[in-house]
């Protein structure tokens, strides 16, 4: 039954990127294809069908499996439920062609190459653990929106057209929800550190010392740009380099130790 969950998956995923792909670069039409709430629909699905798969992915005999993959399909699952439920009040549909195969890709990597490790977390711990993956989807989708954003401010400055470009929101509405985003991950990422310092024990035995140095510099570098922003008007350039810079550093501390330790088992 999972082999099939995983087809479907994985195939409705791509259908909704293949047809907002074909709304992309083929003019406006009548055909049953130029349906924007096919993509939609089709992405829905999509997600119910990775729902139940994460449900047994995550929920082990053992207790609770966040092994490498497993996260991954779990933040890509949340990346494209929040894209989805954005592009029903914004102009966000073309991230689909970007999102929605990244979230095959990683359901199909969770499938094929897991070593589940359940263990029995203690709820405290596991509110941080949901928290972070939740913030660090938000900040996927705010860097997503910050390469956008680049694209656009380079083509706009140089008179550069084209049907992506003209299919996006203004600039100042593609600056405004970046700095929705990157509120929202910052706040979500903030109420993860400080419920990680009450509940998580032993940070060295558990070889999370690099792990939290990371996220404080990604947390340090979201608040200097929101700060920044507020008292300064930081915007453009400098607001899309911070985004990059903050997202790569949450990056490597929310997947760098999982990658160390799972996969190439390297010991500290």
């Amino acid at each position: 039954m999972l082999t099939v969950f995983i087809f479907i998956t994985v195939l409705l995923y791509g259908l909704s990127a293949g047809i907002q792909y074909f709304h992309l670069v083929n003019a406006a039409g009548t055909s049953f294809l130029h349906n924007r709430h096919i993509t939609k629909i089709l992405g829905i699905v999509a997600l119910v069908f990775h729902t139940l798969i994460l449900q047994q992915s995550l929920h082990l005999e053992g207790g609770i499996n966040f092994s490498f993959f497993t996260t991954g399909s779990l933040v890509s699952w949340l990346v494209a439920l929040v894209l989805i439920i954005s592009s029903l009040k914004q102009k966000v549909d073309n991230l689909f062609i970007v999102v929605l195969p990244m979230a095959a890709t990683l359901a199909l990597l969770d499938f094929l190459l897991t070593q589940p490790q359940p263990k029995p977390y203690a709820p405290g711990v596991i509110s941080h653990i949901l928290l972070s993956i939740l913030s660090y989807s938000i900040f996927t989708l705010a860097a997503f929106q910050a390469v956008l954003l680049h694209r656009q401010d380079h083509a706009l400055k140089r008179n550069i057209s084209g049907r992506f470009l003209n299919s996006l929101p203004p600039l100042q509405t593609m600056e405004r929800l970046l700095f929705e985003m990157l509120w929202t991950g910052f706040i979500l990422l903030s109420a993860a550190l400080v419920i990680g310092f009450i509940y998580v024990d032993d940070i060295l035995g558990q070889h999370l010392v690099h792990k939290t140095v990371l996220s404080l510099l990604s947390w340090t570098i979201f608040a200097t740009l929101l700060c920044g922003r507020i008292f300064w008007g930081w915007r453009g350039h400098k607001a899309i380099r911070w985004t990059i810079g903050g997202f790569l550093s949450l990056m490597l501390s929310f997947f760098g130790s999982k990658l160390v330790l799972e996969l190439i088992n390297i010991q500290s």
